[in-house]
């Protein structure tokens, strides 16, 4: 899968595959956030990742919390969840918005808890 740009009249961000979603995460200054329930973040999550999960009455007022201007990578278990995520971010502002498409099920380094 190459990197894919999603965009509309008021938002924009990339999907991008495992590896370049890894290098992604490396940069400084980037945030990288998970977008599962907390059950799920449990149970396995990539390394200094924040979870916020997309699903929750309190997504948006969490994600306020963020600085709009730092690159922020989400993710989720298979891509779904995290693309709604990302289009809520850009649609938000967030200026640097990169998905994990096909989520953690294309991860191949191992998780932490």
């Amino acid at each position: 899968m190459s990197d894919i740009l999603k965009s509309s009249a008021t938002v924009a961000y990339r999907d991008l595959p495992a590896d370049q979603f890894a290098a992604g995460v490396r940069q400084a200054g980037t945030v990288l956030v998970d977008v599962r329930r907390p059950d799920e973040f449990g149970a396995g999550h990539l390394p200094g990742a924040l979870n916020i999960d997309v699903t929750g009455l309190d997504f948006a007022r969490r994600v306020a919390t963020l600085n709009p201007n730092r690159p922020t990578y989400v993710y989720c278990r298979s891509g779904a969840r995290s693309a709604k995520a990302a289009a809520q971010l850009s649609a938000a502002g967030f200026g640097q918005v990169h998905n994990l498409a096909g989520g953690i099920l294309d991860w191949a380094s191992p998780l932490v808890r």
